[in-house]
């Protein structure tokens, strides 16, 4: 047998690799990792965790507006610093920067700094030196995309939001998706003014249509300008700022142009044609249900390999690959009825299945919704109201979709998402005993179907 340096080497420290690196490494393996920039990947650094830490920032602007509907008097009017904002994120994300490195060092873990490139089925080249593994395991996530436009270079991605100088008190946003969605809710509660577009005729493609429409809805009251079947064709610097042309010849002015218009994988300047690991149609690392490419000793997780987008995904897919190498290889990822949140304002909390999606796949579907002002909103002068829909199979009576917009849905739809991989049929939902009152309770007394 061959003599390797390490029995895995994992290119990428994000959260797939980081995961897979330590938990492979307390099995005893030798285990390397490289990653080039701060530990953590895009969900600690530049996606779910600032962007959730910015989002609860723009919630306390909402909730110092309803504060007087609850006889609290402010001496003042509130007043935003978005420069602590900033320096408060950025000492949470290195202290999240140290906790990833300690993992690593205390698993075992030997950690490579330096951009990392395939030479070949078992070899590394780091910095101009090699390393040899038995098993190389690519999780370098994926990067934002941007259209080649003119003025391309004066557009913005979701990477740089958090550090903007200075605020954008006029901030355009590129995109209907959910990244786009997000960061559009949360700057227009923090104070910007925000303008939307997206060229197709609604938000969010692949969620609940109801869901896309209602969230489209909310957004608009909360002061969003949403502008549908719109699409930018150039951007232009001009003295008060930055000119945006429309496919129809209209112009918007903005401080800022963020283009939130999908993301690929990450497969650039690894050396993947030299080692011979195909790409799919989507320019991801095909896999199989191993997670193995096309090149035995190598595999992919995560967003590089575009199974389902999502930082639990890619940690779930790396124990697969951990107890696939070193354990008893019958870890297996089921990919129906992951949960997902989207952490616009009002909040998305979906699980399971569309309603047109279900009807594709299951035939006969009864649909239950229903739409009110929270609780809270009775007194806090605010009009947002809450969506909640339940997505049932006929034949079996098994709840095969779950969605909710409103307050704290992701937190709400997490415990249902348990209830659904679990097989749990309207009957069941009926029969639960809902805590009063809350939002959450609506999930277990809808009784009313839907017409057709």
């Amino acid at each position: 047998m061959p003599k390797f340096d390490f029995d895995l080497f994992v290119i990428g420290g994000g959260s797939g690799g980081v995961r897979a690196a330590r938990m492979a490494a307390q099995t005893g393996a030798r285990v390397g990792l490289a990653e080039a920039a701060d530990l953590g990947g895009t969900c600690v650094n530049v996606g779910c965790i600032p962007k959730k830490l910015y989002s609860y920032a723009a919630g306390y602007a909402e909730s110092f507006e309803e504060a007087a509907g609850y006889g609290w008097k402010l001496p003042q009017a509130p007043q935003f610093d978005w420069a602590h904002l900033k320096s408060q994120r950025a000492k949470e994300i290195g202290r999240l920067n140290g906790i990833y490195g300690s993992l690593l060092k205390n698993a075992g873990v030997t950690l490579v700094t330096g951009w990392a490139q395939l030479v070949d089925a078992h070899t590394v080249e780091i910095d101009g030196k090699r390393h040899t593994a038995r098993h190389l395991l690519v999780a370098t996530g994926g990067t934002p995309f941007v259209p080649d436009i003119p003025g391309r270079e004066h557009i913005v991605t979701s990477d740089a939001m958090f550090d903007l100088d200075p605020f954008p008190r006029r901030l355009l946003v590129v995109g209907g998706g959910y990244i786009a969605c997000e960061f559009a809710s949360i700057f227009n509660g923090l104070g910007a003014k925000v303008t939307q577009l997206h060229r197709r005729a609604h938000l969010l493609t692949g969620f609940d249509d109801d869901v896309r429409q209602f969230l489209a809805s909310e957004m608009g009251k909360a002061g969003v300008d949403l502008r549908l079947n719109c699409e930018a064709v150039s951007v232009a610097r001009g003295a008060g700022g930055f000119t945006v042309t429309l496919a129809r010849g209209q112009q918007i002015e903005a401080d800022t142009v963020l283009f939130a218009t999908g993301r690929v994988p990450n497969t650039q300047g690894l050396g993947l044609e030299a080692a011979g690991v195909k790409l799919d149609e989507k320019g991801a690392i095909a896999v199989d249900a191993h997670y193995r490419s096309s090149v035995p000793s190598i595999y992919a997780v995560g967003d590089v390999s575009t199974r389902v987008q999502l930082t639990p995904v890619a940690l779930a897919e790396a124990m697969v690959v951990v107890d696939e190498l070193f354990g008893k290889g019958k870890r297996r990822l089921d990919y129906e009825f992951i949960p997902t949140a989207v952490f616009t304002h009002p909040n998305i909390g979906t699980c399971g299945y569309g309603e047109i999606e279900a009807r594709a796949k299951f035939g006969e579907v009864t649909v239950f919704s229903s739409e009110f002002k929270s609780l809270r909103h009775t007194l806090s002068g605010r009009n947002e109201r809450t969506f909640m829909k339940l997505v049932v199979h006929k034949a079996t009576d098994r709840v095969v979709g779950l969605h909710m917009v409103g307050a704290d849905a992701g937190e709400v739809v997490q415990g249902f998402a348990v209830a659904m991989r679990a097989g749990a049929t309207k009957a069941l939902f009926d029969s639960t005993i809902g805590i009063h009152p809350t939002a959450a309770e609506e999930f277990v007394t809808m009784r009313e179907p839907m017409p057709g």
